[in-house]
């Protein structure tokens, strides 16, 4: 079974991969193109780490209902990499 921690961690990392990281910028870019964050709810939610992480916990949740191993390996890679930006962000401090 899947611990919270770990699935907290994978969340708080796919969320960040929405909302912030540099990867994914073009597509966010994109997207308020037609729909900007200060008038679209789709453009706020892609910006909003509260609001995303509601849905990126949801499709992680749904997830493992239709592939639990999958999941399960994609949750541990998105976890361990969220410890390690977390503690190399503590470290630079």
């Amino acid at each position: 079974m899947q611990s919270l921690i770990t699935s907290a961690l994978a969340t708080y990392r796919l969320t960040r991969l929405i909302t912030t990281d540099e990867i994914t910028a073009p597509i966010r870019d994109r997207i308020w193109e037609t729909h900007p964050p200060e008038t679209s709810r789709l453009g706020y939610l892609i910006t909003c780490d509260w609001c995303s992480s509601v849905y990126a916990a949801s499709a992680l949740q749904l997830s493992r209902m239709i592939a639990p191993r999958t999941t399960t390996a994609v949750e541990m890679v998105l976890a361990l990499s969220a410890a390690a930006a977390l503690l190399a962000a503590h470290s630079d401090s």
